[in-house]
């Protein structure tokens, strides 16, 4: 791992340590705020509608996520979980269309253009392979050296044939 990686992964990580670490140990207000949302998503997925149960597993998978990627273990899951956990996290907690007091609205629209950075942050971090081929770029060599032996299997029979 590289001096970038092995510094600006922690750094990344650190807020949602912290964050996670608080919405576990005191999810109060959050919970109020989360009740509309996970209403509809108990609904939707039959997930348990208990908001304060909600607010604590985000912020466990925020600070687990967060923990996993400053210390480097599977980094690329660690940022997906964080990006997923991220987005509801954001729409609950500052919802700056919905709020009519002008000062308030700006601190909401700070938030929210925080979070959206922390998002596109964990999400260049879900795709980081670390100098090394990705998923998709080794599905797509296996699938042509597949091809290309398939030939050579068929050009070796005919021979053979002939």
């Amino acid at each position: 791992m590289n001096l970038v990686r092995r510094c600006a992964r922690p750094m990344l990580a650190a807020v949602f340590v912290t964050g996670g670490v608080d919405a576990l140990r005191h999810p109060g207000k959050r919970t109020e705020m989360a009740a509309p949302l996970v209403s509809k998503v108990a609904d939707l997925t039959g997930l348990p509608e208990d908001p304060e149960l909600m607010v604590r597993a985000n912020g466990a998978t925020m600070a687990l996520a967060g923990l996993m990627l400053a210390t480097g273990r599977m980094p690329r899951v660690a940022s997906t979980l964080l990006a997923a956990s991220l987005i509801p996290t954001t729409v609950v907690g500052h919802p700056f269309w919905s709020e009519q007091d002008p000062q308030a609205r700006k601190a909401h629209q700070i938030q929210f253009s925080k979070n959206l950075s922390l998002l596109g942050g964990v999400l260049l971090a879900a795709v980081d392979t670390a100098g090394k081929p990705g998923l998709t770029w080794r599905a797509r060599n296996a699938a042509h050296a597949a091809r290309r032996e398939a030939r050579l299997a068929t050009a070796n029979a005919k021979l053979a044939l002939s």
